[in-house]
């Protein structure tokens, strides 16, 4: 095991990813403007799969699964997560939308507790209370209000990411993150071709812009589609080879504690870029929602960590 002294460098290799996926799914609005979910997700799966091919034929990964069913059924999972996810950043703010997927540690205390049957004290209730406070108050009134289902989207992504990062450690505990990363891949692509078969064979008439991201079927692809794509697959392997690299020089519980970094990057970077401000009431919702995470990482067992892909 490598010396727990590397936390610093593990917050560093955690700093780079958050970074780079905050960046890189603020531009997913401008690709919503011209094309459509479910073409994006193939064309990107595509590219990261051929430089995922490339880098492992390079540095020799083992990329061959050692249970298909598993790797099969949790890749399913978190395709779906990472569908909704980026069906999500079409209508609402990054910082938004990755508040709601990071509810994934609440969700996943709540399904250790009620599925599986684990005892968990009342500090981590506790959290989880919090961590629910926070997402009411970074989703906003519409979410409580039946306003708009979009606004409880991010919600929805981060339960089925949580089911698939618990399916990571109890079905995939001896795949390597090279086999898991293809998996997601291969899973949002096949969901993204299903989405263009079944809009071919039935048109819906897909307002312009971001409105029609969701019902949007084929489009020639511009050059700017093909760019912020490419740098979406790009991005997103880079951002999980710092994960990964990460969880290999400290322990997976300080490891995850860092994660929840990708909420103020999406945020500085939604500023940056677009102008963006987040409501005091929403930034509040936000610290509660760390406070959460961390309060419920810290306070769990040290599972075998295996990163799960970021989208």
């Amino acid at each position: 095991m490598i010396p727990q002294e590397r936390t610093l460098a593990a917050a560093g290799f955690i700093m780079l990813y958050a970074a780079v996926i905050g960046f890189t799914d603020n531009y997913v609005r401008v690709i919503a403007d011209e094309a459509g979910l479910w073409q994006f997700h193939l064309t990107r799966s595509v590219m990261a799969l051929a430089i995922l091919g490339v880098v492992g034929l390079a540095l020799r990964l083992r990329l061959r699964p050692v249970s298909t069913q598993a790797v099969v059924a949790r890749s399913a999972i978190h395709g779906m997560a990472m569908l909704i996810y980026f069906g999500a950043l079409a209508f609402l703010p990054v910082a938004q939308v990755a508040a709601g997927l990071f509810t994934a540690p609440i969700f996943v205390l709540l399904i250790s507790r009620f599925v599986y049957g684990e005892r968990i004290g009342p500090l981590r209730v506790l959290a989880v209370l919090v961590g629910f406070a926070g997402v009411v108050l970074v989703l906003g009134p519409e979410a409580t209000a039946g306003g708009t289902v979009a606004a409880a989207l991010p919600v929805l992504a981060g339960l089925l990411y949580a089911t698939g990062n618990i399916a990571t450690r109890a079905w995939c505990a001896r795949e390597s993150a090279g086999t898991l990363l293809g998996g997601f891949f291969i899973a949002l692509g096949l969901l993204g071709a299903a989405g263009l078969g079944v809009l071919a064979l039935v048109p819906v008439a897909a307002p312009p812009g971001a409105d029609g991201f969701v019902m949007r079927g084929y489009v020639a692809p511009s050059q700017d589609f093909l760019f912020w794509t490419f740098v979406q697959a790009a991005g997103s392997l880079f951002g999980v080879g710092m994960m990964i690299r990460a969880y290999q020089v400290a322990s997976a519980t300080r490891v995850s504690v860092f994660e929840y970094v990708i909420l103020p990057f999406s945020a500085i970077w939604g500023w940056l870029l677009w102008s963006e401000r987040l409501s005091p009431l929403a930034a509040a919702g936000m610290a509660l929602i760390v406070l959460a995470g961390v309060v419920i990482t810290v306070g769990a067992r040290a599972p075998a960590p295996v990163p799960a892909p970021g989208e």
